[in-house]
């Protein structure tokens, strides 16, 4: 056997090692969803996918044995035709009958170019001419994002010892920590903040609640905040990155092995974060995400061992680092699944979103999800009187002690839609 069919037979393997365990993962989603929601609509949610075109045929008989019994499981991305959002009305405030779209906010900007679908990323699969007769090509769902998938086993894998490393400052550590990265830095820093611009903070609280966020492990600040604007832009619409559509467990986390930006992270973040590319610092967090979380389990064990050995430093390693981001993950994908299934509406939206009490109370106040979806801007999420928000509590603070201002709340919402009525009447 030479080198070249040596290399040729890697390859081959590796490709389909590559498949078997895509096609592994969406068959458990789609199973999972068929299991727990009894009225899951497969064919809705097959688009949703992100069943993409390859430029690989049918010719190799690899590809083949693979691909034909998927095909037939699951219809094309042809069968559907992807929805312009540009087509539903824009969201309204019930009780207003108003547009929720803020002339002062970013989103003004964005909105038009996010609700178009992005065409690059649901493509058909349409046939295509190879020598003498049309052959057709094969749909394949994103490219696993191995670093993603490593970075999230390795953290579950480390959970799993914590019945083995208990202490009590472990524990501490653990959810004082989680309440830091939860609330301080993924509701109020990642989303609140850099998303929806919901409240402005001097220079070095917005890089301090950063780089709280950062160290929730969900990801850098500019590719957390451009899948978060383009889940608003299509909620529970193909092109969603994380909808129940597509299966509880796809929207809690599987979506996560997936790659979201076709390739092109540069041209994703650049198309949907725009306003936050251009700041170095935010720019310094999404580079060195990793080394951060590096240094600081580094500097948690050096303390421990320290303080009482190594059975303390592996303690806080595991309970500190590991079991601390495995909940605030699983907190934060809650949000993203249970809160588009289950709960209750107090605005009506183009979407699935849901108010529901638990993750509320888990995710520090995200759990008001349809509350959100209706008035994304708004920096307060509970509207109702027993919709308690600690975030928003964190904000008032921020701004009580003068380190926040311009929050738009619910207040500032009702003011001015009460004085564009008192315009529209005087006009």
């Amino acid at each position: 056997m030479s080198l070249r069919q040596f290399r040729a037979k890697v390859r081959m393997a590796t490709v389909f090692s590559q498949e078997t365990l895509r096609n592994f993962l969406m068959r458990a989603v789609f199973d999972s969803s068929r299991r727990l929601l009894p009225n899951f609509d497969t064919a809705k949610t097959t688009e949703l996918r992100r069943l993409r075109t390859s430029d690989v045929t049918l010719d190799k008989p690899i590809r083949r044995a693979f691909f034909l019994p998927f095909c037939q499981s699951y219809p094309r991305a042809s069968l559907f035709k992807p929805t312009d959002m540009r087509s539903h009305p824009s969201q309204h405030d019930p009780s207003q009958g108003t547009s929720l779209k803020s002339p002062k906010s970013h989103h003004a900007e964005l909105q038009s170019p996010a609700m178009s679908p992005v065409s690059e990323e649901i493509q058909a699969s349409v046939p295509v001419r190879s020598g003498s007769k049309a052959q057709p090509r094969i749909p394949e769902v994103y490219h696993i994002q191995w670093g993603a998938t490593a970075w999230l086993v390795a953290l579950h894998l480390g959970a799993l010892a914590a019945p083995w490393t208990f202490s009590w400052s472990g524990l501490f550590l653990c959810l004082f920590i989680h309440w830091i990265n939860g609330s301080l830095g993924i509701c109020l820093g990642y989303h609140r903040l850099l998303t929806h611009t919901g409240l402005e903070v001097p220079r070095w609280v917005k890089y301090t609640l950063t780089f709280f966020g950062v160290l929730a492990g969900e990801g850098g600040p500019i590719s957390w905040t451009a899948n978060h604007r383009k889940h608003h832009a299509y909620s529970d619409q193909p092109g969603d990155p994380h909808s129940p559509h597509e299966g509880p467990w796809w929207a809690h986390m599987f979506w996560l092995a997936f790659s979201t930006d076709n390739g092109d992270f540069k041209g994703f973040a650049n198309h949907w974060v725009p306003d936050l590319v251009k700041d170095k610092g935010l720019m310094f967090f999404e580079k060195f995400f990793l080394p951060i979380h590096i240094l600081f389990g580094a500097l948690l064990a050096g303390i421990g061992y320290m303080i009482d050995g190594p059975s303390l430093a592996i303690s806080w390693l595991v309970w500190a680092v590991c079991v601390r981001m495995v909940a605030v993950l699983h907190v934060t994908w809650f949000v993203n699944s249970a809160s588009h299934i289950w709960g209750y509406k107090n605005y009506q939206t183009r979407d699935d979103s849901r108010n529901l009490w638990w993750v509320a109370i888990l995710a520090y106040g995200e759990g008001w999800h349809n509350n959100h979806h209706a008035l994304p801007r708004l920096a307060q999420h509970g509207h109702k009187w027993w919709e308690f928000d600690i975030t928003f509590q964190a904000i008032r603070f921020l701004r009580a002690v003068g380190l926040a201002k311009n929050v738009y709340d619910l207040a500032a919402y009702q003011e001015k839609q009460r004085k564009r009525a008192e315009r529209s009447a005087a006009a």
